[in-house]
């Protein structure tokens, strides 16, 4: 019997088999190429979907506007001041007022619980995109793009995570290596590691799959095996600036490099989920250059600029798997 999502919340890879992520991944690469060679794909025609943000996104935001256009969807956006969700409503009466109006609800903001609030009440499938504990559609365009650069075989190569390896990039980067046969390196301070909890159960995982999980804070051991070096910003959205005074030292010896490229295997790539503070050219990079000194943050600019980088592939192709979650949960 053929994968079957329809119906679904999409809240945490950790709720979806390996089986149903290459279903996801597969349908993705099935969308991107009908989307390149202009094949209309609009089998959703008459629903639609409310797309909330408590945080902003470029790249999210998008991608669920597009996808939906695409499949033939009408999309409503929410920002914090479009909606009462959390103000003078509860989570619970919102998610069910919109569950009647709409086919499906997206939650982009801050507690994971919040997320599955919204799925315990509305009705209808609730998808994740972005909390403060996971980041699942991010993780299919990674993953994504890891295949794409490597002919479809991901299994037994190595994806390394440097820096802040305890956000919710890092802890849905765990998630679907360990799932997917993928071994993972947490590459950073010890004290921004991942829960110890969810490494427990992400190594039991990799197991299961024939990978591993590592953590560790030496860069050469690090990198020295990776197929892919992802790495985030420093200061997460939502966390206040005075962590900058704390994070940029604490984390320099973890920028990626065209060293730390070096020493990584062949071919290795560069991934980065956007944005990036690789020059000055934004006002908080100018911002924090002024009060701190340096210019690059998390990479430098020759890394991210350089053909190893596929940074821009990785964002065009969160269009093409928020598409297919879209579609496999209301298909």
């Amino acid at each position: 019997m053929g994968v079957n999502i329809r119906g679904r919340h999409f809240l945490k890879l950790l709720d979806f088999s390996t089986e149903e992520i290459e279903y996801l991944l597969d349908l993705s690469a099935n969308f991107k190429r009908m989307k390149h060679v202009g094949i209309p794909h609009r089998y959703l025609e008459g629903k639609n979907v409310a797309i909330i943000f408590e945080k902003t996104s470029t790249r999210t935001r998008c991608s669920f506007e597009v996808g939906a256009y695409d499949l033939g969807m009408g999309v409503t956006y929410l920002d914090p001041t479009g909606s009462q969700m959390g103000h003078k409503e509860s989570i619970a009466d919102t998610a069910r007022v919109l569950g009647r109006m709409y086919d499906g609800i997206e939650y982009r903001g801050f507690e994971q619980a919040k997320v599955e609030e919204l799925a315990k009440y509305a009705g209808v499938p609730v998808w994740n995109g972005l909390t403060n504990e996971f980041h699942p559609t991010q993780m299919l365009a990674d993953i994504l793009t890891f295949r794409e650069n490597f002919n479809d075989s991901i299994r037994g190569r190595t994806l390394t995570f440097m820096g802040d390896a305890g956000n919710n990039v890092g802890n849905s980067l765990m998630v679907v290596c360990a799932k997917l046969g993928v071994n993972f390196v947490a590459c950073g301070p010890s004290e921004n590691m991942p829960d110890a909890a969810l490494v427990e159960t992400c190594r039991k995982l990799a197991s299961e799959h024939g990978s591993t999980v590592t953590l560790t804070e030496d860069v050469h051991e690090g990198v020295k095996d990776a197929s892919a070096i992802y790495t985030d910003i420093w200061v997460s959205m939502g966390e206040p600036d005075e962590l900058y005074k704390r994070r940029i030292p604490l984390m320099e010896p973890y920028r990626v490099t065209a060293d730390v490229m070096a020493q990584a295997q062949p071919g290795c790539i560069f991934l980065h989920c956007l944005p990036s503070f690789h020059d000055t050219n934004t006002t908080k990079g100018a911002e924090v250059a002024e009060k701190f000194g340096i210019s690059e943050m998390e990479v430098t600019n020759e890394v991210f600029e350089s053909a190893a980088s596929k940074v821009f592939d990785q964002a065009e192709n969160r269009m093409h798997t928020i598409k297919a979650v879209m579609y496999a949960t209301l298909s």
